[in-house]
Parts: C-alpha cells; sequence; structure tokens
C-alpha cells in the first residue's frame, strides 16, 4: 500500500480520526510537492492512503485513512483551510491507534 505520511496538530487530527473533517490541506512549498507529484512528468504520486500522526514517539496517536487525490484551490476556513492551497481528499477511516 502506497501511503502519504503526515503529522498533525491535536484539532485537525481529531476531527479526521473521527470522520468529520475529509481534506486535509497543505501550503505550497517544495516539501508536499515532492510528495504530491513524481519527479519526471510532474505526474500524481498514486496513494492508496495517508497516516495521520499527532506528535512524536512510539505510542503516539496514528490514523490511517482512504486517500482520495487531490487538488490546488481554496479550502474550507471551518477546517483550516485558505485560499490556495493543496487539498488533499480523504476518504474513510482504515485505521486507529492510541486516540482517545
Amino acid at each position: 500500500m502506497k501511503t502519504l505520511k503526515l503529522t498533525l496538530k491535536k484539532k485537525w487530527f481529531d476531527m479526521i480520526a473521527s470522520g468529520v473533517k475529509k481534506e486535509e490541506y497543505r501550503k505550497e512549498g517544495q516539501w508536499i510537492v515532492s510528495r504530491l507529484y513524481e519527479r519526471v512528468a510532474f505526474a500524481k504520486r498514486p496513494y492508496d492512503a495517508v497516516e495521520f500522526t499527532n506528535g512524536y514517539g512510539a505510542d503516539r496517536p496514528f490514523v490511517r485513512v482512504e486517500f482520495l487525490g487531490f487538488e490546488y484551490g481554496g479550502g474550507k476556513p471551518e477546517w483550516g483551510g485558505a485560499p490556495d492551497v493543496y487539498i488533499i481528499k480523504l476518504g474513510k477511516v482504515l485505521e486507529r491507534r492510541n486516540c482517545e
């Protein structure tokens, strides 16, 4: 399974882990572009899932969510979105560990 790995603040992590938040937003930058696109031909990477963690350490909260693709545009303000961000589309929660 090809997986995109991201770290989140607790508020956004909890919303995704509960299935409420269905999009994650990332400002345009070299790091996220390198994760979303292949170097050759600037093609989109074929991910199956997104793994989110909150914090660091072996027992940190973890959730794996179905990856439904991404686009560039404006995110929902109530979910932390802003204009001109990468919008990572999320599906069903596949796995949770160490969540409240």
